[in-house]
C-alpha cells in the first residue's frame, strides 16, 4: 500500500475533537479509506499530513503505515503527491493519538 494513491473520507477534521473521548483534539485531518477493510471490521483509518485546513475528503499517496503492537489496528499516513515526510516528522504530527500506543512505522 505504500506509494498507492487513496481517497480518504474525513470524519475527524483538523480542529475537531473525538466523538467519544472529548479531550482528544485532532490537530490534523483523520479519516478512513472506504472499501479497504481493517482488522477491527471498520474501514482502514488514515492520518492526513501536509494539509493545513479542515477537509471533507482528500486524495493522496500513502507514505507510511503505523503498526500498533498493542492494538489490532494499523493507521495509514497519507499526504499530497508532491510531498513527503520523514519518520520523525510523522511521529511529531500523530503523537496526539499514537502516544497512547506502542507502535512502529513502516515507510
Amino acid at each position: 500500500m505504500i506509494g498507492k494513491t487513496v481517497k480518504v473520507k474525513v470524519d475527524r477534521p483538523m480542529g475537531s475533537f473525538h466523538p467519544e473521548h472529548k479531550d482528544l483534539y485532532y490537530p490534523i485531518n483523520y479519516g478512513y479509506i472506504e472499501g479497504v477493510a481493517a482488522p477491527d471490521g471498520e474501514w482502514q483509518d488514515a492520518y492526513i499530513l501536509g494539509v493545513d485546513k479542515p477537509v471533507d475528503t482528500f486524495s493522496g499517496k500513502v507514505i507510511a503505515v503505523i503498526h500498533r503492537m498493542d492494538d489490532i489496528e494499523d493507521k495509514w499516513v497519507v499526504c499530497p503527491q508532491d510531498m513527503t515526510f520523514g519518520e520523525k516528522e510523522i511521529l511529531e504530527q500523530v503523537n496526539f493519538q499514537e502516544k497512547f500506543f506502542n507502535s512502529t512505522i513502516e515507510m
